[in-house]
């Protein structure tokens, strides 16, 4: 059991039977009375946000969380299906629960997928994945307009930006933690 002098960004707690996550975190000490913890906690089922407060003393139920490697198999309308890679069986995952994720997603891309009471609730990506551009404005050589990026749209529709010498068909490394363009893959 987790009291309210543990809570922390980060730290994942169940709530009226649901896995949530607290994601900002901050201390009161009045001048008289018990000490005040305010959260902010996101629901890691259903991602709404809620803001509570707790008193010190009061205490919380960990979140027994499971973490399973799995591959990326396909999309089918709002679900995103994957395999477990031990037992080879198909766990489906819907667009809200993916969140960003879903713009990273390349066919047969190794994830961890969470795991609360044996139902997917979302991934974690590696930090870094290769993604093609499909489509970018061509470089305009001797342009010294002194824009020093332009917008690429990569394989799995998602849009960024990238410096202006990346060309359509070419392989860029982005870090899915920031959506940005990382380096672009020598080959």
């Amino acid at each position: 059991m987790y009291s309210a002098a543990d809570l922390r960004k980060g730290l994942k707690i169940i709530l009226d039977n649901e896995p949530y996550v607290v994601i900002a975190f901050d201390f009161t000490k009045p001048g008289k009375g018990q000490a005040l913890y305010r959260t902010k906690m996101r629901n890691m089922i259903n991602g709404t946000i809620i803001d509570r407060t707790y008193r010190s003393g009061e205490t919380f139920e960990p979140a027994q969380l499971e973490e399973r490697t799995m591959q990326f198999l396909y999309k089918e309308e709002h679900h995103y299906c994957f395999m477990d890679n031990q037992t080879y069986e198909q766990t489906a995952i819907s667009e809200e629960a993916m969140g960003d994720a879903k713009n990273y997603l390349i066919d047969n891309l190794q994830v961890d997928v969470l795991l609360f009471r044996e139902k997917a609730i979302g991934v974690d990506l590696p930090n870094f994945v290769n993604l093609r551009v499909v489509q970018t404005d061509p470089w305009a050589k001797g342009d010294t307009s002194g824009s020093d990026s332009k917008p690429a749209t990569v394989e799995t529709g998602y849009v960024l930006r990238v410096p202006p010498f990346i060309e359509e068909g070419e392989l860029i490394t982005i870090d899915t933690r920031t959506g940005e363009y990382s380096t672009r893959v020598k080959g």
